[in-house]
């Protein structure tokens, strides 16, 4: 049996497990198997890396970034992007990538129009770094929003008015907000200054359409959930196990 599975708290608004034994069923694998391993705290891993079978994890939630302890090997990871969501287990070591990017940037270059060339990125978790190392790539402008001002983030909410949503024409959530079971929370932002320009990115996709995805569809608002993003993750971590 090789086995996969993915780690982080909570896990409840998970697809993967349903992604990947729908993969398994439709390839023949029998013998591959992906489990959901919701843990805690970040130490935990310790076991699921001592499982004799164990092949490969993605990562989500809060652990992107405490998970690069526990790396043989970071330097597949792009350069400067301190975060990891995906690990190939050979041998017992353990070597991390990142499938955030090209998920993010994949998906998010369609939708995008020569206006938009600034964006606010609100949260600054382990998903913020993918965004952000895609945005210093296309030359996109970016200011970080979180709760209160800290050496990773360039504004608070509070700091959102007319005049910095007029200039942003891109949002990105990456924070858990709005996502299940929690679908009746969502960023703290003026949503009264977001217009038709405006391009509204939530990497959450579960629910389909969170509160902060409606809210700017109301506002005539360009919007755009984090599924097709995870599908590309998802195949893309499947090719990085896969390979030699």
């Amino acid at each position: 049996m090789f086995l996969y599975g993915l780690i982080g708290y909570p896990l409840s608004h998970s697809f993967s497990k349903e992604f990947f034994r729908n993969k398994f069923e439709k390839e023949g694998l029998t013998e591959y198997a992906y489990q959901l391993f919701p843990i805690e705290t970040i130490e935990a891993i310790t076991s699921i890396l001592a499982l004799p079978n164990i092949k490969g994890l993605n990562v989500t939630i809060p652990y992107k970034q405490d998970v690069l302890k526990y790396l043989y090997d970071s330097s597949l990871l792009p350069a400067g992007l301190n975060a990891c969501n995906c690990i190939k287990i050979i041998e017992g070591k353990t070597y991390g990538y990142n499938t955030d990017v090209p998920g993010f940037e994949q998906t998010i270059i369609p939708y995008l129009q020569s206006y938009h060339n600034k964006a606010l990125i609100l949260g600054n978790g382990g998903a913020t770094e993918a965004v952000k190392y895609v945005f210093a790539k296309k030359n996109i402008a970016y200011k970080v929003v979180s709760r209160k001002l800290h050496n990773g983030s360039d504004l608070t909410y509070d700091d959102l008015d007319e005049a910095v949503l007029s200039e942003h024409l891109i949002i990105v959530n990456t924070t858990p907000l709005g996502m299940y079971p929690n679908v009746d929370s969502c960023p703290a932002i003026p949503y009264g200054f977001i217009g038709q320009n405006h391009f509204l990115f939530d990497l959450t996709y579960n629910p389909e359409k969170t509160l902060f995805l409606r809210k700017g569809e109301e506002r005539g608002a360009t919007i755009k959930n984090g599924a097709g993003m995870l599908m590309i993750q998802a195949e893309e971590s499947w090719k990085i196990w896969t390979t030699q």
